[in-house]
């Protein structure tokens, strides 16, 4: 157990925790879209520039599986996660295009033990990528379930 590891204690409410730098290529946003959403503008950039999103542009599912990636690398990969019941939305807000390099962060929301799983409790947060240009391009919120630290005492 590493000392840093991050318990349900420490998803206190307005703690943020940085996601990114993200870096899109060409190559990734058309072999996430072959795979999963071979849709025109997905696939190539001439189709992605005669559609309404500007260029070769992220499906949506990709943005999301980028973000999830993000989560994970800035806090999830080294916590007492268990799991989520769920997203609670998900917005695609501006189309992420070839290139553009996201970032953002992660915004504790509100934090609640379970009473009916002792030693378990849910947290809500926002998540919000931008690009390059300070432009929102995605916000999502969720629960995820935190494992809490032994102490040996019982919570409520």
């Amino acid at each position: 157990m590493q000392a840093d590891r991050l318990y349900f204690e420490d998803f206190v409410p307005g703690r943020q925790f940085p996601l990114g730098p993200k870096t899109v290529s060409a190559a990734e946003i058309i072999e996430f879209a072959t795979e999963f959403d071979p849709q025109p503008m997905h696939l190539s950039e001439e189709a992605g520039k005669a559609s309404i999103l500007g260029g070769l542009a992220a499906s949506g599912w990709h943005t999301s599986s980028m973000l999830m990636r993000m989560i994970v690398d800035s806090h999830i990969a080294n916590s007492s996660c268990q799991g989520s019941p769920g997203i609670e939305f998900m917005d695609w807000k501006k189309p992420v295009l070839a290139d553009d390099t996201l970032a953002g962060q992660a915004t504790v929301l509100e934090a609640r033990a379970l009473k009916s799983r002792p030693g378990l409790g849910l947290v809500r947060m926002r998540t919000e990528l931008q690009n390059q240009r300070g432009q929102a391009v995605c916000a999502a919120e969720q629960v995820i379930m935190f494992g809490m630290r032994d102490t040996g005492e019982t919570t409520a």
